[in-house]
Parts: C-alpha cells; sequence; structure tokens
C-alpha cells in the first residue's frame, strides 16, 4: 500500500518538476542566456524525448545563437512530436528565412497563419514575410505584410522603416515619407530610417 501510494506520489510530482525546468530553461532564454537555456532543454530531452516545450525553447535558443542546422534538428524532431504545434511551424519558418530558403519559409508562416491567425507571434511573421517580399522583389506584397506586421506592434520603429523601404521601392513616395516620419517619431537616431525619408523627400521634389 505505501509502494503504491510513493508511486502515485512520484506520477503526480513529475510533471510539476518537468514544469520547473521548462520554466528554468525559459527564463534563461528570456533573460538573454541562451546557452544555459540550450544545455537545460537538452538535459530535458534527455530525460524525456517528447517534451515537446523543451524542443521550443531550444530552438529560439538556437536561432539566437545563429546555429540554424542544429535548431532545424530539434525542430524536425519537434514536429514528429506536435505535427500542428504552430511555434514549431513558425520556428522551421524562421529557419528557412535565415538560411535564405524563401518559398519553404513562406510556406510555413501561411501554415502558421491559417492555424493561428492571431497567434503570440503573428505580427513576426507577417513581418519575416515583408522581408522574403522585398528580397523578392515584390514591393506591394511586402507593403501588405508589413502594414500587418506594424498593425499589430505599432510601437515598432525598425518595422515602421522597412515598411517604408518596401512602399518606396514601389514608387509610392508620399506613403514611403509618412511612413519614415512615423519611424522617426519612435525612434529619432533610426539612421536607415533618416536617409530614406532624405531619399523620399528629394524624390517627391523632382516629380
Amino acid at each position: 500500500m505505501k509502494k503504491a501510494f510513493l508511486a502515485g506520489l512520484v506520477l503526480v510530482c513529475l510533471p510539476l518538476v518537468l514544469f520547473g525546468q521548462n520554466r528554468d530553461a525559459l527564463l534563461e532564454y528570456r533573460n538573454g542566456r541562451y546557452e544555459t537555456a540550450v544545455e537545460i532543454c537538452k538535459n530535458e530531452i534527455r530525460a524525456n524525448r517528447n517534451n515537446l516545450d523543451a524542443h521550443v525553447v531550444i530552438c529560439w535558443s538556437l536561432i539566437r545563437l545563429s546555429r540554424y542546422e542544429e535548431a532545424k534538428t530539434y525542430a524536425a524532431e519537434g514536429r514528429k512530436i506536435g505535427r500542428y504545434d504552430v511555434r514549431i511551424i513558425e520556428i522551421l519558418g524562421e529557419i528557412s528565412y535565415f538560411q535564405g530558403q524563401n518559398s519553404e519559409a513562406l510556406q510555413y508562416f501561411q501554415e502558421y497563419i491559417n492555424l493561428a491567425p492571431e497567434g503570440g507571434r503573428i505580427e513576426t511573421v507577417y513581418y519575416f514575410i515583408g522581408e522574403i517580399f522585398i528580397r523578392l522583389g515584390r514591393f506591394r506584397h511586402a507593403d501588405i505584410a508589413l502594414s500587418t506586421a506594424v498593425h499589430y506592434t505599432p510601437g515598432n520603429a525598425a518595422w515602421w522603416s522597412r515598411l517604408a523601404y518596401a512602399r518606396e521601392s514601389a514608387g509610392d513616395l508620399q506613403d514611403a515619407v509618412a511612413a519614415y516620419e512615423r519611424a522617426l517619431s519612435l525612434n529619432s537616431q533610426l539612421s536607415d530610417a533618416r536617409r530614406g525619408l532624405d531619399r523620399a523627400r528629394q524624390a517627391l521634389g523632382r516629380r
């Protein structure tokens, strides 16, 4: 009877222990201690290879460390555990983006949008989509994606600057000026926005 009670107690407490470990890894990640987060997650995965949260946090940390191939390995394992986990799908999109695999990244990001149109990373997904369209020279598509990104995160000066650049590249100079001005109102030290604003104003003056 006593042994059965103890076994039951272990089963009850084990998820709490694992949850606490996941929280530790997440805390290390949020504090910018990515290497430490990676090591914690590796220990968690060794203890339980189906620990999806550990796969997520290790991928986030490895992306921050620019260790994309390693992140891809853990993301692929996480995908097997949670086929439709939107965190893993977004992670795969980011890895593809940073590795220059534009079509693959767009597929993952579109899947994320389909599964989680109001997901916790939706603004970041639209930002990456906008950057991919800039790479591809599809500036009006970039405008739409980046406009959506700043709709969700209106205080991000860098994103406003990239939106302005997309508009400038598409020839929408008046809207580009407005976006550059918005970026500089949020961060007056943003040199790319300052140079872009000068370019767009000069181009408008030549019309």
